[in-house]
């Protein structure tokens, strides 16, 4: 779409009977310093703080992908919702014209704010209807924005000095001395027609130590935590790397290359087909297990830690004993979901075409005795209560500058519903794909937000490389031994000015009620 030959400088505003015209760059000096020129005295009463903060409020994009993202955004129930909104607010605009402006909104702000909307709207003059904007600002989320302002918090609070010293003859986040071999096999789920593609690490003896399975998230692949995939196999863990056939790379792009619709990238069976994925290849290991070779008592499925990212932190919760609440999703998604919701929120909402008696058999599955959840995906998926169930040990990923799942609502929340043996880390400034393999190269349907991975999150991955080891350990006789790298002293002792990282097992006082509060 060519760049709109002039765009607003000025703003028609009507209140009930009341009109009054005001400058754009008025509205723009208010947003930045709060202060009310001349023109918008008038509107004092309803300018308050909270219209500031909207006005500022953004919904990062990567402008490469923006029209696409816009594009399938506007044929979703709730993108249809938005302009249908929109269309009341600004008499005498189109769908079209809308659909247009936000196309260049995005593209000329890397993302979407109130401003850069009324600056790239066609014409000298928009006029708005105030009163149904201040009800559609209010219904705007800023997840996004306190989780960083939580974030921020929780590293002031935290303890300055830790006692706890660390054993200097170990280092978890250092690779093993193990050889590790990859294999990789396909297996067939013939009852429910699916393919699934796993590599298993494992080294040349024998072990009856944990199997690790690790779930991929939405549009990735069994590849996208191969460095960890091999840190853990390198001190003697079996590790299963699965592929999810109806989530991976290659279902969401065949997707993307023949519609735009962001409600059809993923299906409701695929929230319940995920976790059953795992429990299928379990089910095929424990026979592979007795087979001869060279995979022969290696796969121990009586012990086993799931460890997920994004989508593939559903599944491990799922399998570790989370219920999903449908009322509660649905209540979310049909009242709450709006504009200013994060991908990952929209995301959820695919689940709320499942039946209740699609999930009255749970997901959970006893083999599993561990769960690390790296920036899970949460959300609304299991409500209020349905994480309670879990009596498994959590380790828990959360990254301040998530725009695809707010730490806010899909981690420090949910971390507080826990009632087993759990552990928080916090990367403040992390990004949702911070943590991911420094090779892997993400998909395109991932690429809408800007994204802080490679060398200056090294830190980040040695963290979860060793807390994860350190957490698997604690199904050994090793226990003990790998204790103090649970602790905060171990984040802290990893953590830079750039990238500062922490490690809880409760989040302090004001933080949890903050937390709890946000759940609701």
């Amino acid at each position: 779409m060519a760049p709109t030959a002039q765009a607003a400088e000025s703003i028609t505003i009507q209140l009930g009977p009341f009109e009054q015209k005001i400058q754009v760059d008025d509205l723009e000096d208010f947003a930045k310093n709060g202060k009310l020129p001349k023109e918008l005295q008038v509107f004092s009463s309803f300018l308050t703080p909270q219209v500031k903060e909207v006005l500022n409020q953004r919904l990062q994009l990567n402008p490469e992908f923006a029209d696409n993202f816009i594009d399938g955004l506007a044929k979703t129930p709730q993108g249809q919702r938005l302009i249908s909104s929109l269309g009341g607010i600004i008499p005498g605009s189109t769908a079209q014209s809308l659909k247009d402006t936000l196309n260049l909104t995005a593209r000329r702000f890397n993302g979407l704010t109130v401003l850069g909307f009324v600056r790239s709207y066609p014409g000298e003059n928009i006029t708005v209807d105030a009163t149904k904007a201040i009800g559609l600002s209010l219904e705007l989320n800023a997840n996004n924005l306190q989780s960083q302002a939580f974030a921020a918090l929780l590293e002031r609070e935290l303890p300055k000095n830790d006692i706890i010293s660390l054993p200097r003859n170990i280092n978890p986040g250092r690779r093993g001395n193990e050889q590790v071999q990859l294999t990789s096999f396909t297996f067939q789920d013939r009852q429910r027609n699916r393919t699934i593609p796993v590599d298993i690490y494992s080294t040349t003896g024998t072990t009856q130590q944990p199997l690790v399975v690790i779930s991929h998230g939405f549009g990735a692949n069994r590849r996208h935590l191969q460095y960890l995939a091999q840190h853990l196999a390198s001190y003697g863990f079996t590790v299963a790397a699965l592929e999810h056939p109806g989530s991976n790379a290659v279902a969401v792009n065949r997707v993307t290359n023949s519609s735009s619709d962001l409600s059809k990238l993923i299906s409701a069976k695929e929230f319940i087909d995920r976790p059953q994925d795992v429990s299928f290849l379990l089910n095929e290991f424990s026979k592979l297990n007795l087979q001869p070779g060279q995979l022969q008592n290696k796969l121990n499925t009586d012990n086993v830690t799931v460890v997920g990212h994004s989508l593939g932190g559903y599944t491990a919760l799922a399998l570790a004993g989370g219920k999903l609440d449908l009322d509660s999703l649905r209540k979310f998604c049909k009242n709450s979901l709006l504009f200013g919701e994060a991908p990952g929120d929209w995301l959820q909402c695919a689940a709320v075409e499942l039946k209740d008696s699609d999930i009255r058999t749970l997901l959970q599955d006893k083999r599993i005795k561990g769960a690390i959840v790296l920036n899970p995906l949460v959300g609304n998926l299991f409500g209020r209560k349905g994480l309670e169930n879990i009596n498994t040990p959590v380790l828990m990923l959360a990254s301040s500058d998530d725009a695809l799942t707010p730490a806010l609502k899909h981690q420090f929340a949910p971390f507080t519903e826990l009632r087993g043996n759990k552990y928080l880390i916090t990367a403040i400034g992390g990004t949702h794909l911070s943590v991911s393999d420094p090779t892997y190269q993400t998909a395109d349907i991932t690429n809408i937000v800007k994204e802080r991975r490679g060398a200056e999150t090294n830190n980040l991955r040695q963290l979860v490389s060793g807390v994860s080891l350190a957490f698997i350990k604690q199904q050994t006789d090793e226990a003990k031994t790998y204790q103090p790298f649970l602790t905060p002293a171990y984040a802290k002792s990893l953590s830079t000015t750039q990238l500062p990282l922490r490690l809880v097992s409760e989040l302090p006082g004001n933080l949890k009620k903050w937390a709890e509060f946000a759940a609701n």
